[in-house]
């Protein structure tokens, strides 16, 4: 299994705009072969003082994915080009940890 944490820092105030667009893509990636999990968090309100928080701009996916040739296929996936073309004014960074367990 992979796992993958996606930091994606949107431009100030465009993190709703950009949230709207991933929510609508949610079901063709889930349904793509060897998607476990992909959903997007934000900063939980109430959180202990260890929280470190990401801020009002950013949000994070979390994944998983059956194996690296899954998330090689969903990173080509058609939706995923229109997605990020829908999106592309409106994010200022992306970062990608791809993980495997131990």
């Amino acid at each position: 299994m992979i796992h993958v944490i996606a930091i994606i820092t949107t431009r100030p105030g465009q993190r709703d705009t950009v949230l709207a667009h991933f929510r609508a893509n949610v079901p063709a990636v889930l349904a793509e072969n060897g998607c476990i999990e992909y959903g997007a968090t934000v900063d939980a309100e109430g959180a202990p003082p260890i929280q470190t928080k990401f801020g009002p701009d950013t949000f994070v996916v979390v994944e998983k994915w059956a194996d690296s040739a899954a998330l090689a296929a969903h990173a080509a996936a058609p939706h995923m080009a229109a997605y990020a073309a829908k999106t592309r004014e409106f994010v200022a960074s992306r970062v990608i940890h791809v993980l495997a367990p131990t």
